[in-house]
């Protein structure tokens, strides 16, 4: 019998590449996210509940939500894990893929709520991932980047083969993977329709310049996101 399993879901590439790489050991059945303690923004990505909410509506997934601080993140993601489990899983995927901290929060909080951790891209090169999760036709745009590294031209800009080139001449890792830039998936062969994106703004905080836009809840066509 196929494992029942929830991926741990930021809505960026690498959550989208996981659950993509694991559809074929695993019967993904939900997504688990991470809000900030008002649920306005999701941890990480600060991406606005709406844009989440599309996503999970194009994959035909339930969402288990948790909110917290960074201080409470833990107990918060926790209690997501219990709602998860409600569902019959027995496992969760996530998109780590170096440094031994993040590896260990996962198995921690698993094994806490009876559940096993799976790390399907752990110890990968990051630019065969990048590549790898270009090539399954998903639309991936930038929405965060460090400034010390990418300037705010980033924002809005599509993951291709052609920009890996542009990412490492500026220094980043190809897969973001020291916080220089985050993402969210916009349109992806899963989906049952592309999710049309309202640019907003962007603004500077915390070192990071970010882009804020929300979405156009009418429209369904398949095609390039707009307005981003």
């Amino acid at each position: 019998m196929t494992p029942l399993a929830a991926v741990s879901w930021s809505g960026g590439k690498d959550s989208y590449l996981a659950l993509h790489r694991s559809r074929a050991s695993y019967d993904v059945v939900a997504l688990i996210t991470m809000f900030d303690d008002e649920g306005t923004r999701s941890r990480s990505h600060g991406l606005r509940p709406q844009v989440l909410a599309a996503q999970a509506d194009r994959l035909g997934l339930p969402v288990c939500t948790g909110r917290g601080s960074w201080a409470t993140y833990e107990d918060g993601y926790l209690r997501a894990l219990r709602d998860a489990r409600t569902l019959g899983i027995s496992h969760v995927i996530f998109g780590d893929i170096m440094y031994d901290s993040n590896r260990e929060f996962p198995e921690r909080v698993c094994a806490a709520s009876g559940l096993v951790a799976v790390e399907p891209f752990w110890g990968e090169p990051t630019d065969q991932l990048y590549r790898e999760f270009v090539l399954t036709g998903a639309d991936a745009r930038i929405v965060t980047v460090k400034d010390s590294v990418l300037d705010a031209s980033w924002l809005g800009r599509r993951l291709t083969l052609n920009l890996l080139d542009d990412l490492r001449a500026a220094g980043a890792d190809p897969c973001g993977e020291h916080g220089e830039y985050h993402t969210v998936v916009v349109d992806a062969p899963r989906f049952s329709s592309s999710i049309d994106v309202v640019r907003l703004d962007h603004v500077s905080r915390y070192g990071c310049w970010a882009l804020d836009f929300t979405i156009n809840e009418f429209s369904a066509s398949r095609g390039d996101a707009a307005g981003i």
